[in-house]
């Protein structure tokens, strides 16, 4: 008996793993299409109040009101960014209020990816920190470092 209540915990446990990775998936691809339509006001409610936007430029660390104030010229042209994934991967623990995630998109920039954190709140999980970083096949790495090697000096030397 003792054998069979436990499995039938870990089988719950597993569904309710199951349950709120499907919500998360729900959560980012609804942001994405936010953004792709142009819906400020719902892409900024599925991200949490402090949330975080990392850009691919490096001096693109948002913090929401930043990114807000940032972000709204495009949202207001009518096309903000148009993402769409092509593999996503979304790790939780049991009874966690916390998940994070990595996904390859399809993006205005080509292939990128996106990876970040997510939070469960009062209203549901929203995204607290999100990284989007510009994919470089390996053989194209040495060219795109010579690219940007100077910005990069500049950017120490800023930094320093």
């Amino acid at each position: 008996m003792k054998k069979f209540i436990t499995l039938l915990f870990l089988i719950f446990s597993l569904n309710i793993t199951a349950q709120e990775k499907s919500k998360i998936d729900k959560v980012l691809t609804e942001w994405h299409m936010a953004a792709a339509e142009a819906n400020f006001e719902k892409y900024f409610r599925l991200m949490t109040r402090d949330g975080v936007f990392i850009g691919t430029d490096a001096s693109e660390n948002w913090q929401n009101d930043d990114f807000r104030e940032f972000s709204k010229p495009y949202f207001d042209r009518g096309n903000a960014w148009s993402f769409t994934s092509l593999e996503r991967n979304i790790y939780t623990q049991k009874n966690s209020k916390t998940a994070w995630f990595d996904e390859l998109l399809n993006t205005q920039m080509g292939i990128c990816r996106g990876s970040g954190v997510l939070q469960k709140t009062e209203d549901g999980w929203k995204i607290a920190h999100y990284v989007l970083s510009i994919t470089v096949p390996n053989e194209n790495v040495e060219k795109v470092t010579q690219l940007k090697k100077e910005y990069d000096q500049k950017l120490i030397n800023q930094i320093d």
